[in-house]
């Protein structure tokens, strides 16, 4: 029907003036109490944050600073089957949200993998456990199993944001950390420089920008090495200087695509190597050089 055969539809918006006064009503009614849901609180928000704000520096409190809160992870960790207490009470002393970006520090002590810039990622803290665990079962501590530094001296390959070089700093007579990403680099500078005061004294590591692939000489032998990146094959430099004893943990990539299974390497006391496997995992890729 075309507009010339009916009569216009009455104008809803905007409304005349005339229309907006006779739309009021005659006597304003009495308001029903409202409960607690009926009632628009617009600072709510605000003033919940500045309750979790005062819950999380409350000092001994359960914020993420308090020793309750790595404890409760510390639980989880050992739940599903991490058992050497060094590697436990490493997890304990070392705050991870200091590691992370601000925006995610809520996740921090959730067993979950997080980024941390330039396509990078802080490790599950059950996969960094595993490994540790791995690394202080070395053939060459066979003599001494309650060792306070198990890990002797330890090359770390891809430092990252600095949180597992924190933790194999609890365990290490020495740690040589190695990051071919200088923004990286020195962002775990900056993070380590944050939390060494609140470590023990004899907290020593070392970090240095540089291409993983080809470890660090200067530094070894050394009993463990750890990488926090996988390639096709554990590059020769790292079995070099590897120690007779000592113990190479690493993502190695299986055959398929995107799949890595991780290989511990064992040279042992006559210096022949030994390989075997400990199952799936999902680091990023190994790469050489530096940026």
């Amino acid at each position: 029907m075309s507009r010339g055969q009916s009569d216009p539809k009455p104008r809803r918006f905007p409304l005349q003036l005339d229309q907006v006064a006779s739309a009021r009503p005659a006597a304003p009614r009495a308001a029903a109490p409202a409960g607690p849901r009926d009632l628009l609180r617009p600072q709510a928000p605000l003033a919940q944050a500045e309750q979790d704000r005062r819950r999380l520096s409350a000092p001994g409190g359960l914020g993420l600073d308090s020793v309750r809160v790595r404890a409760r992870m510390v639980e989880r960790l050992k739940a599903d089957g991490l058992s050497d207490g060094r590697v436990l009470g490493a997890f304990g002393t070392v705050p991870r949200h200091l590691f992370v970006d601000t925006a995610l520090v809520n996740q921090a002590y959730e067993d979950t993998s997080l980024p941390i810039g330039l396509g990078q990622t802080i490790s599950k803290p059950s996969v960094v456990g595993a490994m540790l665990q791995l690394l202080c079962e070395r053939p060459g501590l066979a003599a001494d199993r309650q060792s306070p530094a198990p890990l002797g001296a330890c090359l770390e390959i891809g430092t990252g944001c600095g949180y597992q070089a924190a933790l194999l700093g609890l365990l290490a007579r020495r740690v040589v950390s190695i990051e071919r990403v200088r923004e990286l680099h020195l962002k775990a500078r900056h993070h380590l420089d944050a939390v060494r005061a609140s470590l023990p004294p004899r907290f020593d590591v070392r970090l240095v920008f540089g291409d993983g692939m080809l470890g660090h000489a200067p530094g070894g032998p050394y009993d463990t090495i750890i990488a926090a990146a996988g390639g096709q094959a554990v590059p020769q430099p790292w079995l070099d200087q590897l120690a007779p004893g000592g113990r190479l943990v690493a993502p190695v990539d299986d055959g398929r695509p995107g799949q890595q299974v991780l290989t511990i390497i064992d040279r042992l006391p006559d210096g022949t190597l030994q390989t075997h496997r400990a199952g799936a995992v999902l680091f990023v890729p190994l790469k050489s050089g530096t940026t």
